[in-house]
């Protein structure tokens, strides 16, 4: 059985915290789309800039003599838009464009659309069968390879001063070296670390660089090491940097601090095709180490590491935000992010993690999007691929409303896919009308593993459809506040999603994930609706559609769920106040599958019984149909009703062959 006080432990710690691919997806095939991209991109009545690798910055940004830079061609349109009389498209001629600095566009630097109109960032050809591959990035290509003179099998760069956790070989992410598994020896937590019997940790090369990473249900961080010796009684000491060890001893607790599930970032460990380590002995003078995979040949690999941690951000102010801004056809790829190499390293549960704040109780922040809007309205993203990332893919927050994700691809982000709303440390804001529709997000959480696909953390009237998120560590779709913030949420919409392969590392997630006050009423409550939610029974623990702690006011309505260790439930803390409360179920398939060492109700689902958890409160049933435990998949695809539910779930026919999944 899954202890779960764990999740009592953070949700409390919680409470006091706060109180390279080139290619893009292409979008759906339509006359709006084609007359958008006629003649040189842009329409006939737009103004059209352009950009192109072999352009120059001194030219005038015309078809003929396009600029060179993104970054030049954004001063063009703030030239403009102060006299906008219609849309201001720069198409982006195919290539890679590697930024210097971020794209920050800002309402009071002249970035926004005016009257009305857009300013448009886009790919050349974008929405046509001549849409030409462009990509941002953030990275710096690492040449001059050589064999390393002193391990056989392992090459080595020089790369000046260049820090990052991510390295990309092939267009593929490599892994930083890794013992991977925990510490041997019978280890015990102390004040400062750990210590061991096992003598092996003293010959670890360079200590000073290595991480722990621990890993507990749903919660997984890690923390440097400061230092590596010889204790008393033959005993190895390891001293853990501080503060993250502090930090993490609150977040977790001591007992659980004992069983690191992983030891990170050491030369010792250069064993593993595809693995690297950034020698960062001799300050401004760093070496890259890498052992390459069967058939690399690193004097000709392409080798990028990331330098900028944003790519593209826009900041409003209250009453004034950025608007009226869209990207479209662009990839978004190598920026990395370095806040987990700080000392205070990265005592984290879900995309959160924890900083020193006043007295002892610590600041919760959430980890940064790559391309991130803060006080925004009306911003669209549509047939872009974010890929590559070392932090969330895309943000938006700060009060920001009425903006579109559509059409996109995310894979390959260290964090979540997209985040929205009211982040940590931020208590509260408006977020309204935000729509992240027919997007693939997958195989994300590539370093931080308890991250969602979408997280919607405070909105009201968000539309979450047609998604599809599979072959994630954690959770799919998380709606929900980050504490038990009252008042934020309402009207939100969580249909027509196709979910699958969830909790694929860490368990107590779910499919679709819902927690707190999501409305005043079943009037303005969240409605989760006709979504396919399946085939992730991983683990001991985790819920198809789960509403957790203090989840109040949701209609679950019209869908299927099964093949998950529950197919719906959740913890109601009446511990903490905080019931399940309100919730309807009316017409859908599942196969009400519990786990063993969970006793079953008298009505459907998996809660959890005492002491952690009590009753859910006023559960309404109606018209919901059981599947076949034996093989719900099958009895689905004979029953219309809920074949057509899988069928309909995920990306809109016109979105799937762009976005590259099978028409």
């Amino acid at each position: 059985m899954v202890d779960l006080r764990i999740g009592a432990v953070v949700s409390a710690l919680v409470v006091v915290a706060v109180a390279g691919g080139a290619w893009a997806a292409a979008p759906p095939t339509s006359a709006s789309a084609s007359a958008s991209a006629s003649t040189h991109g842009g329409g006939p009545a737009a103004q059209r800039l352009y950009v192109a690798p072999w352009g120059s910055d001194g030219w005038p940004g015309t078809f003929e003599r396009p600029f060179a830079t993104p970054g030049r061609a954004q001063q063009a349109v703030r030239a403009r838009t102060g006299a906008m009389t219609s849309d201001i498209v720069v198409n982006l001629r195919g290539g890679t464009y590697r930024l210097s600095a971020p794209l920050r566009m800002s309402e009071a630097g002249g970035d926004s659309g005016r009257g009305g109109h857009r300013v448009v960032y886009r790919a050349y050809g974008y929405g046509t069968a001549r849409q030409e591959p462009v990509t941002l990035s953030g990275g710096r290509e690492v040449r001059g390879w050589r064999p390393d003179p002193g391990r056989r099998g392992v090459w080595r760069a020089d790369v000046g001063a260049l820090d990052t956790r991510q390295l990309y070989v092939g267009g593929r992410r490599a892994a930083r070296a890794s013992q991977g598994d925990g510490i041997p020896g019978r280890l015990k937590v102390t004040s400062g670390g750990l210590t061991t019997t096992s003598a092996v940790p003293r010959g670890w090369r360079m200590p000073e660089d290595i991480e722990l990473r621990f890993r507990f249900d749903y919660v997984e961080g890690r923390c440097g090491v400061a230092g590596v010796s010889r204790g008393p009684g033959d005993l190895t000491t390891i001293r853990m940097d501080e503060p993250c060890w502090r930090l993490a001893r609150d977040m977790y607790g001591a007992e659980l601090l004992a069983m690191p599930s992983d030891v990170e970032n050491s030369p010792s460990f250069l064993e593993k095709p595809g693995s690297w380590y950034l020698d960062r002995s001799r300050p401004g003078r760093h070496q890259l180490l890498y052992r390459p995979r069967a058939g690399e040949d690193m004097r000709r690999a392409q080798v990028t590491a990331p330098v900028l941690e944003t790519l593209v951000s826009g900041a409003g102010s209250p009453g004034r935000p950025v608007h009226d801004i869209a990207f479209e056809g662009l990839t978004f790829a190598h920026a990395g992010w370095l806040a987990p190499s700080e000392p205070a390293g990265f005592a984290a549960a879900w995309s959160m993690y924890l900083r020193p704040g006043k007295g002892d109780e610590p600041r919760l922040l959430t980890v940064p999007g790559n391309v991130a809007f803060r006080t925004a309205e009306r911003i669209t993203f549509r047939g872009n691929r974010f890929v590559h990332l070392g932090a969330q893919g895309l943000e938006f927050s700060e009060n920001s409303s009425h903006n579109t994700v559509d059409g996109n691809v995310f894979t390959d982000i260290s964090d979540g896919g997209v985040v929205l709303g009211v982040l940590p440390p931020d208590t509260k804001g408006s977020n309204r009308g935000n729509r992240i529709t027919n997007n693939w997000i997958h195989h994300i959480a590539a370093d931080h593993h308890a991250a969602s696909g979408i997280w919607d953390t405070g909105g009201r009237e968000t539309t979450i459809a047609h998604n599809q998120v599979d072959h994630v560590p954690y959770t799919g779709i998380l709606s929900g506040p980050s504490e038990d913030l009252r008042g934020l949420m309402r009207g939100n919409r969580i249909v027509g999603n196709r979910v699958f392969a969830t909790n694929r590392l860490l368990a107590d997630g779910g499919g679709i994930y819902l927690r707190g006050e999501q409305g005043t009423s079943h009037k303005d409550g969240a409605v989760v609706s006709g979504n396919a939610v399946t085939g992730s029974a991983y683990g001991e623990w985790n819920v198809g559609i789960y509403t957790d702690d203090s989840s109040n006011w949701i209609t679950v309505r019209d869908n299927a769920v099964h093949s998950y260790r529950a197919s719906i439930g959740g913890c109601s803390e009446e511990w903490g106040d905080r019931p399940v409360r309100n919730i309807r179920y009316r017409g859908n398939f599942w196969d009400d599958a519990v786990p063993d060492w969970l006793p079953r109700r008298d009505y459907p689902g998996g809660w959890p019984p005492a002491p952690d958890c009590g009753d859910p409160h006023d559960l309404e049933f109606k018209d919901n149909t059981r599947l076949t435990p034996a093989d719900p998949a099958a009895d689905c695809a004979a029953r219309p009703a809920c074949a057509a539910i899988v069928d309909r779930a995920g990306p809109e026919p016109s979105y799937r062959r762009g976005l590259g999944l099978a028409p």
